[in-house]
């Protein structure tokens, strides 16, 4: 997500925990599947939650993708755990349910996702919009895990996609490459419910997609198909913003001074922060050869 002014406002936030912190900088090191408790000085416990890790069972067919995770292949991928704040367990838990799932085959990555919302919503329909304006679902995929050139790709519930590649992350100097496109990406949105009709309660929305190989060589970087037990960095994220009812349409909720509300971010594996764009706190997909796995490892 390129979002300028939230990293504005990240670097405020961390200009002020340091400030609280006595003007000592405090790196906090995640280590890929333990859990790490850093101390602040003065005496506060900063506690990360360790980084989750999916096992993705092998296809036995690939699923029809319309949006509706129906197939055998989605039968047999367990569901994830429901997403947290982006900041971790400490904070509320989100108001509505998201999950994901995976699965593979020599040709494709399949992801799908399920999520709870009362009132679909969604305006954006040009390709490559900033489409986390809208309330959305975002992964993100680092395949070598070495924390730079990674991608990105955002959908709303109308299907419109923003898919990106990134060289670095943006704090470290990292440019957004919007012209990098998945050539034969295939993806569908299931609605339950009605969009944009503020008269009716819905059930919530799905996304299906297949995602060919090809889409991460990044140069031939990357070896593609992954064979099994490979592991790769990734990450999911649903922006959720609050709703009124004005004019007989959705709006986003405003302050007192008139600014809409900050979003909500509720991710699969939690960042610690409010910022997607540190990839070492990713969780991890795990490509298993078994055709049908269990529930996510933690």
């Amino acid at each position: 997500m390129v979002r300028d002014d939230r990293h504005d406002q990240d670097e405020e936030r961390a200009e002020a925990m340091i400030d609280r912190c006595g003007g000592d900088r405090v790196h906090l090191v995640l280590a890929m599947m333990v859990g790490v408790v850093a101390m602040i000085p003065g005496g506060e416990l900063l506690a990360q939650t360790p980084v989750r890790a999916y096992d993705a069972p092998l296809a036995q067919e690939p699923p029809h993708i319309d949006g509706r995770l129906d197939d055998q292949a989605w039968q047999a991928a367990p569901w994830s755990a429901p997403f947290v704040d982006i900041e971790g367990l400490a904070r509320p838990r989100p108001s509505w349910m998201t999950r994901m799932k995976i699965t593979w085959d020599a040709a494709h990555l399949y992801i799908a996702a399920e999520l709870e919302e009362p009132n679909l919503w969604a305006t954006l329909t040009d390709r490559d919009a900033v489409i986390f304006h809208d309330n959305d679902f975002e992964w993100f995929i680092d395949p070598d895990g070495d924390t730079n050139r990674y991608f990105e790709l955002e959908v709303n519930a109308l299907g419109t996609v923003w898919d990106l590649f990134l060289d670095r992350p943006y704090r470290h100097g990292g440019k957004a490459d919007n012209g990098w496109d998945i050539e034969g990406l295939v993806a569908a949105v299931f609605l339950d419910g009605t969009l944009n009709d503020p008269s009716d309660v819905d059930g919530g929305w799905s996304i299906e997609m297949a995602i060919p190989w090809a889409a991460f060589s990044d140069g031939g970087r990357t070896a593609i198909p992954p064979e099994p037990g490979d592991r790769w960095r990734i990450n999911f994220s649903r922006v959720q913003w609050d709703l009124d009812v004005v004019d007989g349409q959705y709006a986003k909720r405003r302050a007192a001074d008139g600014t809409a509300l900050p979003e909500h971010n509720w991710v699969w594996s939690p960042q610690g922060e409010i910022n997607m764009h540190i990839p070492e706190r990713w969780g991890v997909v795990v490509f298993d050869e078994r055709r049908e796995t269990r529930d996510e490892r933690r």
